[in-house]
């Protein structure tokens, strides 16, 4: 209006006409995609969370698919790195797991790893290296152009299980309630450590794939992926841990640092951390869990920061957006080439297979040597979430960074497996996050489909309540559906009244049934009971 008035053209304004205005930038469709869709989730989430049991991993990805290039082509992160390089995702993935990790370690009990070190030598290794080669295995059948070789480094991204996604599902409601605190934790530091030792399956793969000689490839392997990388990074982060702790407690002390500033190491140390460990070509991710559990030791560092939620702030956060740029870097015109011997159906079968036997059957065979794994139905449990996500897209893109950029067609096996490793590693991240993600709801929704089916049946059995053998099969149901209900809350009760005696009160998922439904089943129940001892006494 003002400028009506004043006979002045907006678009003939020095700002308004530059070229700056008049194009829409990249990185300010970026914010927007990223910064909306946490404001978006944020105003639903306990909603989400807490009656729908869905996470912010699986909504991210599917607004990032939608968002992403091969829906409405507002946030593309592939088109930031013209060089190819994947620099961008690799650093992405990098401070996310980083932080994630350092959170892990510091939240568990003091000096749980040393006390649960036997436990978790077991489940880790051998359930890594299990994995490793019946994947390995399954894919040079499934792939056949691809060698061996190849296949264990394909394979060697497949290994760890993704800390991101696994906090989230063990920390949800749903865990709270029917899972033991003892299993939480030790999916937690599983997912937290073999998230690191992926390296090693790794460098072997690519090692073995790039050198001409193999005795100079497992020299290469034993002095770099294991000396340098893996112990040196254990090292490292353990004493940086250590001297934090003590130079943040002296301080703490003295009055010399306020509690918002302890409260921010959580992030801090984890750049930190990663940034030496990174410079110096170690494993900056086992670095950061180590120092994360090395700096809570002694349980000084959680007395400070305990009530705080800064971490859970910064945590959902960064979920939220890495989430939301890995569903819009999916490569989904890659997933049918069949000139690379990638098509939809051999990637399907290969999802089945990892999901079936990357972890359950090495865990079922090697729970009764892990004292908090007590049942089968526990140790299924446990085998069966082991996602795969944010360090999966990271070890693949660290291994296309070490192999040659492909022609096309590829020239030879290591362009062949520099083209092949991320897409079907994307697929099988996506069928995890998909599957993985939407557990906790199908378990939850399945608990009460079948307690109402329970009661619905034993009401229509009332009006055969002349017959006393359906009479007695009314009694059975119901008896079965109240034992199962008692048997949940009493588990539900024990985990919130004792944290580490819950794990003997739960006998598995599968007898589960949600606490808001109890009130309307016990009334169906006694309803149905109050009928049937009436139709006795009449048959009498």
């Amino acid at each position: 209006m003002v400028l009506h008035l004043l006979q002045v053209d907006p678009f003939r304004l020095p700002i308004l006409s530059s070229p700056a205005v008049s194009q829409i930038s990249t990185p300010g469709l970026a914010y927007i995609c990223l910064g909306g869709f946490v404001v978006a989730f944020s105003t639903v989430s306990l909603l989400v969370k807490e009656k729908l049991y869905i996470n912010e991993v699986v909504l991210g990805t599917i607004f990032g698919i939608l968002v992403g290039p091969f829906c409405a082509n507002v946030f593309n992160p592939r088109s930031w790195d013209s060089s190819g390089s994947d620099v961008k995702t690799l650093e992405v993935m990098r401070i996310v797991l980083a932080t994630g990790l350092f959170a892990i370690g510091v939240e568990l009990p003091g000096s749980y790893m040393k006390k649960h070190a036997r436990s978790l030598l077991v489940l880790v290794v051998p359930t890594m290296a299990f994995g490793w080669v019946v994947v390995a295995a399954f894919l040079h059948l499934i792939f056949p152009k691809l060698v061996f070789i190849s296949c264990l480094a394909i394979a060697a991204c497949l290994t760890p299980t993704d800390p991101i996604i696994c906090a989230t599902i063990v920390g949800g409601k749903y865990a709270l309630k029917h899972v033991p605190r003892n299993l939480r934790l030790l999916i937690s530091a599983e997912s937290a450590a073999n998230d690191g030792l992926a390296y090693p399956f790794l460098s072997i793969s690519i090692y073995l794939t790039v050198e001409a000689s193999r005795r100079v490839a497992i020299g290469k392997w034993f002095l770099i992926g294991w000396l340098y990388q893996v112990i040196l990074g254990i090292v490292l982060g353990s004493l940086l841990g250590l001297a934090f702790s003590f130079l943040m407690r002296v301080s703490h002390r003295r009055g010399f640092i306020d509690r918002e500033s302890y409260v921010a190491q959580y992030l801090a140390l984890a750049l930190f951390t990663i940034g030496i460990a990174s410079t110096i070509g170690s494993d900056d991710l086992l670095a950061a869990f180590a120092c994360g559990n090395a700096i809570s030791w002694d349980e000084s560092f959680n007395e400070v920061t305990e009530n705080s939620v800064f971490s859970s702030v910064i945590d959902l956060v960064l979920n939220c957006g890495c989430f939301v740029y890995i569903g819009a870097w999916m490569p989904f015109d890659a997933f049918n080439t069949p000139e690379l011997g990638i098509t939809p159906w051999r990637l399907v079968l290969l999802l089945i297979v990892v999901l079936g036997l990357r972890r359950i059957p090495s865990v079922l065979l090697l729970y009764r040597w892990v004292p908090e794994i007590t049942t089968w139905q526990e140790a299924l449990f446990t085998g069966h979430f082991g996602p795969m996500g944010v360090g999966a897209v990271f070890v693949s893109t660290l291994a296309r960074t070490r192999l040659p950029n492909p022609n096309n067609p590829p020239a030879n096996q290591q362009e062949l497996l520099a083209a092949t490793i991320q897409p079907i590693v994307a697929f099988i991240v996506l069928g995890s996050i998909v599957v993985h993600g939407l557990s906790i709801p199908v378990f939850s929704l399945s608990g009460s489909v079948t307690s109402h089916t329970r009661v619905l049946v034993a009401e229509w059995l009332v009006k055969f309540r002349w017959l006393p053998l359906v009479c007695d099969l009314q009694r059975r149901l119901l008896g079965l559906g109240r034992a199962r209900m008692e048997g949940s809350v009493s588990a539900e009760r024990g985990d919130a009244g004792h944290e580490m005696t819950a794990g003997k009160d739960v006998s598995g998922m599968a007898n589960a049934v949600r606490v808001e439904e109890e009130a309307s089943v016990v009334h169906s129940e006694e309803y149905a009971l109050d009928g049937a001892d009436g139709g006795v006494v009449a048959a009498q």
